[in-house]
């Protein structure tokens, strides 16, 4: 008892632990502002059009394909790139819609979701010294990553309103020490999509100082008003400097399954399958099979949801414009782009969506979260809305905003 007593008071002299600084990139990083508006949208009880998720389950089809691959099995670890039928299917359909050849063994990776896909290749290609380049207003996951692997981030930005390239100011982000440029294509947030003249840029810019094009492209198969989604992969003397993510969450509305895919070169792919091991390692075997069950669906589908899609947007478009905004074109993904000066003309976007969450309640995002710190070219009186909704939904949130805004 003596010796426990004097345990006991050694160990209450003893000070609490003080935490050593964290890696500074994560430790100063605030919570996404998807998961800040979402959270606000519950509490208020509003629309939320703020989170890039549709509001339905997905295809029925293929989440029993996915269901009877759990049921069925196996279960248990599958292949560390991907179980095989998932990169025949991603291998087939890059041909099927664009032409591209790839080896499915050595070209293909398939990783959980295209979030995971863009850590792994952004810390598999980048070291500290490198510089990345990004198109601003950009996916907020895309520099916290950069910044982690020691690599330092240029901006270029689209311009509003119509969010166009310049492309003599990419021209000259590019120098000896870019080791890659991310292109989002569509876009996210902005709907654009990027067109020939466009893509020959960033192909010569990345040609000309040998660097590599890592291509967001989960967005591919919503494209609207006859336009067509080409892969920076396609073009001529690309083929060996790109990396392409595409993701199953978004081309079948089944965003919480989190599978992605990855091709590129195999010497890329091998890379960036080294970062993959070491970040998850796999990916749940029956959510895979039921991606490669749904890859092989008619072309139909595809079509058809990116016309459903498109319908939707001109709800929304059409409401929004009612209720006093100016919008911006929406070529592809499933996001419109308002300008809020019409309706509230000396209010920052982001004070604006809190006041339309809490007191109209509607959600939307503000542009500005998607830019990089102090930016000289962050605006302040864009937002984004998401229309992946039901109609029904879309329309109620339009009126709920044409009444409070009146």
């Amino acid at each position: 008892m003596a010796r426990t007593r004097d345990l006991s008071q050694l160990t209450s002299r003893v000070p609490p632990p003080v935490m050593k600084a964290p890696n500074p990139v994560y430790g100063s990083q605030g919570t996404t502002i998807f998961a800040v508006m979402s959270s606000l949208a519950v509490e208020a009880g509003a629309i939320n059009l703020g989170q890039g998720f549709p509001d339905d389950e997905g295809p029925d089809d293929i989440r029993a394909a996915a269901a009877r691959a759990i049921t069925d099995g196996p279960n248990q670890y599958p292949p560390m790139m991907g179980v095989p039928e998932l990169r025949q299917a991603v291998a087939a359909h890059a041909k099927r819609f664009y032409g591209m050849n790839l080896d499915w063994q050595s070209q293909v990776l398939i990783t959980s979701g295209a979030t995971e896909a863009l850590a792994a290749s952004l810390s598999a290609l980048l070291k500290p010294g490198d510089e990345a380049i990004l198109i601003e207003p950009f996916f907020d996951t895309y520099l916290p990553v950069i910044e982690a692997a020691g690599a330092t981030a240029r901006c270029v930005a689209l311009h509003p309103p119509q969010w166009r390239l310049d492309h003599g100011e990419l021209a000259a982000a590019f120098s000896d020490k870019t080791k890659l440029i991310l292109v989002n294509t569509p876009h996210n947030p902005l709907g654009r999509v990027f067109g020939e003249a466009d893509l020959a840029a960033i192909a010569d810019a990345c040609i000309r100082h040998d660097a590599i094009a890592l291509c967001d492209e989960v967005y591919e198969h919503m494209v609207f008003d006859g336009l067509s989604h080409e892969p920076l992969m396609a073009r001529l003397g690309m083929e060996d400097r790109v990396v392409r993510i595409q993701s199953a969450g978004k081309i079948f509305s089944l965003t919480g399954w989190k599978v992605g895919f990855v091709t590129g070169s195999a010497d890329l792919i091998s890379l960036i399958s080294k970062a993959h091991q070491n970040l998850v390692f796999t990916t749940p075997p029956g959510l895979q099979l039921g991606v490669a069950y749904g890859l092989g669906k008619d072309e139909s589908f595809f079509t058809g949801q990116a016309a459903d899609l498109a319908s939707r947007r001109d709800i929304l478009k059409a409401g929004l414009e009612t209720a006093g905004f100016s919008i911006s074109p929406c070529e592809g993904t499933y996001f419109l782009t308002a300008d809020i000066r019409p309706v509230a003309p000396d209010e920052p976007d982001d004070r604006f969506c809190r006041r339309i969450t809490t007191e109209a309640k509607v959600a939307a995002v503000p542009i500005s979260a998607f830019y990089a710190p102090g930016s000289p070219a962050r605006t302040d009186h864009f937002i984004r809305f998401c229309f992946c909704k039901q109609p029904s939904v879309l329309e109620e949130a339009c009126e709920r905003l044409s009444h409070y805004l009146g």
